[in-house]
């Protein structure tokens, strides 16, 4: 499974110039099974009720869905990446699409960021989601959803977990640590996919990075760079690996709710 991590410099509400970068990363990295953009890559980290919200249509889609549907068709692969919508409901979600040729599946992220007023604006899902593509099973996540282990923890049903993000230098450091965190507790891979530049708010200086389930570095992009990084998941290596070291056997079984 080939993986490319599209480390943007998002521009502030112009998804145009968004989609625009997106297509010319995706052009440098052909080839790849699944292309991942970071946490609200066509706006920018919303926290308002405002019009760069997109607006979807009854059936919960949008621009974005359109363009990321016509990209998996072109590429024969996959898209990922989250979105700031508005449903025709009036809620407000950070939805993340995962679409592929053979269709999509939604995750609408569980942990709002309220040190940033996330949660003023948006509503939050309550549903894990695991998506299956080429042989690989994904846990979807979004950002602030890093730094709870329980909701993501291994049920031995998944083989990656993918956190995009727009998460600032400033929290740089737990960012790296709480990847490899995961990927070590729930013996998988972690896919981390953060952008660089600046908002109103923030700097971010990226950190895109794979981490195996031995927590070791795959792969990782330049600090401050936009940059698109590719490598491979090893299915038969991690399928060795916890063969030999069965440590899910021997997890919590934990209850989550909504």
């Amino acid at each position: 499974m080939r993986v490319s991590l599209l480390q943007t410099n998002i521009v502030w509400s112009d998804p145009i110039a968004n989609f625009h970068t997106a297509e010319c990363l995706v052009e440098r990295a052909k080839g790849s099974d699944l292309y991942i953009l970071p946490e609200m890559w066509t706006t920018g980290f919303v926290t308002e009720r405002n019009d760069i919200v997109e607006e979807s249509d009854e059936h919960g889609l949008c621009n974005t869905f359109q363009w990321m549907r016509d990209m998996a068709h072109k590429y024969n692969a996959a898209f990922t990446g989250s979105v700031a919508l508005r449903l025709p409901d009036g809620t407000c979600r950070n939805r993340m699409y995962f679409i592929s040729p053979d269709g999509g599946e939604i995750y609408d992220k569980r942990h709002l960021f309220t040190y940033g007023t996330e949660d003023k604006t948006f509503t939050p899902g309550n549903k894990r989601v695991i998506v299956h593509w080429r042989g690989v099973r994904f846990l979807m996540q979004v950002c602030y959803d890093l730094r709870f282990p329980v909701f993501s923890r291994n049920k031995g049903d998944y083989d990656a977990a993918i956190y995009v993000a727009n998460w600032p230098d400033s929290r740089r450091t737990v960012w790296d640590t709480l990847l490899k965190a995961r990927a070590i507790e729930n013996q998988c891979y972690v896919i981390g996919v953060n952008r660089v530049g600046d908002d109103k708010q923030c700097h971010y200086n990226g950190g895109s990075a794979v981490i195996d389930a031995y927590g070791r570095t795959a792969v990782m992009a330049n600090d401050d760079e936009e940059q698109v990084v590719t490598t491979t998941l090893d299915m038969e290596k991690l399928r060795k690996f916890r063969d030999k070291f069965p440590v899910l056997n021997d997890r919590d079984n934990y209850s989550i709710h909504s």
